[in-house]
């Protein structure tokens, strides 16, 4: 695969995730939650300080047939310490669904806060 339609299928789950995150947060605005330009460093969707207090996540996509998911792990935890935001790795192949990967620690914390 070229590295353009790599970053092209890249692109696509990015700005999937951002349409999500504006569905699930209709009080953030465009300008809140932003795809980042591809082969930009750090985190993949760009967010307010406003955002940030409602999702407090550094986001790493990645839609790729072949996944070394440790590799993708420990960019998300990099991007994460670099924003001080818990890191969150996003990601998918072709025709499957959208699965996520977060610290144990931190998806206790999110579903006990929602039984409370």
């Amino acid at each position: 695969m070229k590295p353009a339609s790599c970053k092209a299928k890249g692109r696509v789950l990015q700005n999937e995730i951002v349409q999500n995150l504006r569905t699930a947060y209709p009080e953030l605005g465009e300008p809140d939650i932003r795809p980042a330009i591809m082969g930009q460093s750090g985190i993949d969707i760009l967010l307010s300080s406003r955002a940030r207090d409602l999702f407090p996540y550094a986001v790493e996509c990645k839609n790729q047939e072949a996944l070394n998911i440790w590799e993708c792990l420990k960019q998300a935890e990099e991007n994460g310490k670099k924003e001080r935001m818990v890191p969150l790795l996003v990601f998918r192949r072709n025709r499957t669904k959208t699965y996520v990967a977060i610290e144990w620690t931190e998806f206790l914390n999110l579903v006990t806060a929602v039984q409370r």
